[in-house]
């Protein structure tokens, strides 16, 4: 049975119709307006789709799928079209204010910790570590706490001929050097304690071992002033000495002389310092009415060398060092100098070209050296003058009793109750 149309039906080009296909008449068929797509939903109310990448035929040419890969986000024919995107569709969160401000902190905190680390290394890397302390023979039992041998050196290394004469220093100890100023700074938990040790103290120099020799030199009996033995032998023999006389031990030492001095002061723009009394010493420069003065570095040091017209004499002027020197640590030991690289590099430069310490002493122990200075001028520590009981060949003699009390106290890490009176 053949189920094909009769061809006289005359369906489809295979018509037996004698009229060719193109001539017929075709019957016309009326057709309505194509229906409008219905209007597109508000953005809120768009459903998430499903990415099939169909398209309906409603769309107002958002093509609705998954992926960016083709047309808009749902073809898959490798096209991407900038017309068919739509952020609604984008889930990555955008920066939010707090993480942006997280993003700078860290930048910052990285920027500040490469800026310390730096400028420690460098600072580190300045210090003169050129005094042995393992060359001090038969030292004392080390007790609680620090103990710094702070002094001021007469050296002029590196002063001109005009520096000399601007700051009144004359030339005398070229060569040998002498100490101008020795105190015994105390740092632990029983309080910071500095005790100025006059340089005209009368002490006996022990059997030590030279410096430079190696040779040993026994004990004589010999007493003179304690700034003789840096003249005769060094830093090695004036921690030596200081040791036998006091029986503490000295852990660092530290001496700068009158050039770095002079110029720690004027790299910090000065130390204000309030003046007691009328000074007034042509030796040493020293020119001022009582009130508070800002010196520049020359006028601190005609300050702190001033030993004629004092009331009091050498422990008048080492009361005043104290002072002064407590007074530049505090200043020196601000938030507005340690962070500001304008003034902290200056500083740290001028000191630490004339500084000499000893070679365990690291920068850690620089500063805590500043801050017990600092905590003593701000009256949380004690400031003293070695206690002494008069005089011999013009020699001021230590107060044994008292001594031995304050280096007990020292030595175990006490309040000091001892007075220099």
């Amino acid at each position: 049975m053949n189920d094909w149309p009769n061809r006289d039906q005359g369906y489809g080009r295979g018509s037996a119709s004698p009229r060719p296909e193109g001539a017929r008449t075709m019957r016309h068929v009326q057709r309505g307006a194509a229906p409008r797509p219905p209007a597109a939903p508000p953005r809120a109310a768009v459903p998430q789709q499903q990415g099939y990448g169909y398209d309906d035929g409603y769309s107002e040419g958002q093509v609705y799928g998954g992926g960016r890969g083709g047309r808009g986000r749902g073809g898959d024919d490798g096209y991407y079209d900038d017309r068919y995107y739509d952020d609604r569709y984008d889930t990555r969160p955008a920066p939010s204010r707090g993480r942006r401000f997280k993003r700078i902190l860290v930048t910052l905190l990285v920027v500040v910790l490469v800026w310390g680390v730096g400028t420690y290394f460098w600072a580190d890397s300045q210090l003169k570590g050129e005094v042995d302390l393992a060359k001090v023979i038969e030292r004392p039992e080390a007790g609680d706490g620090t103990n710094y041998l702070i002094v001021g050196s007469d050296s002029r290394e590196g002063m001109t001929a005009e520096d000399k004469k601007r700051l009144h220093t004359g030339s005398a100890g070229e060569g040998t050097g002498r100490t101008d100023s020795m105190m015994i700074l105390h740092t632990g938990s029983g309080g910071d304690t500095l005790i100025s040790l006059p340089r005209d103290s009368n002490v006996e120099i022990p059997s030590y071992v030279g410096s430079d020799s190696g040779k040993k030199y026994p004990a004589t009996g010999r007493t003179t002033k304690l700034n003789a033995a840096y003249s005769e032998d060094g830093p090695e023999l004036l921690v030596r000495t200081v040791e036998h006389n006091t029986g503490l031990k000295i852990d660092h030492y530290a001496e700068i002389g009158f050039g770095g001095f002079a110029k720690i002061v004027d790299a910090v723009g000065g130390v204000e310092i309030e003046v007691e009394q009328r000074m007034k010493d042509k030796k040493s420069g020293a020119d001022f009415e009582p009130g508070t003065h800002t010196m520049n570095g020359e006028q601190a040091l005609a300050f702190v060398r001033q030993r004629y017209g004092l009331a009091g004499g050498d422990l008048d002027r080492t009361k005043n060092q104290q002072k002064f020197l407590s007074a530049l640590a505090n200043q020196t030991a601000t938030p507005s100098t340690v962070i500001n690289p304008f003034k902290l590099y200056p500083t740290m430069s001028a000191g630490l070209d004339t500084l000499i310490v000893d070679k365990d002493m690291s920068l850690f122990d620089l500063a805590e050296m500043f801050w017990a200075m600092k905590n003593v001028s701000g009256g949380e520590g004690k400031s003293m003058n070695m206690p002494t009981s008069g005089s011999v060949n013009g020699n001021l003699v230590w107060d044994k009793a008292k001594l031995e009390k304050l280096v007990g106290q020292l030595k175990n890490d006490e309040k000091v109750t001892v007075s220099d009176e």
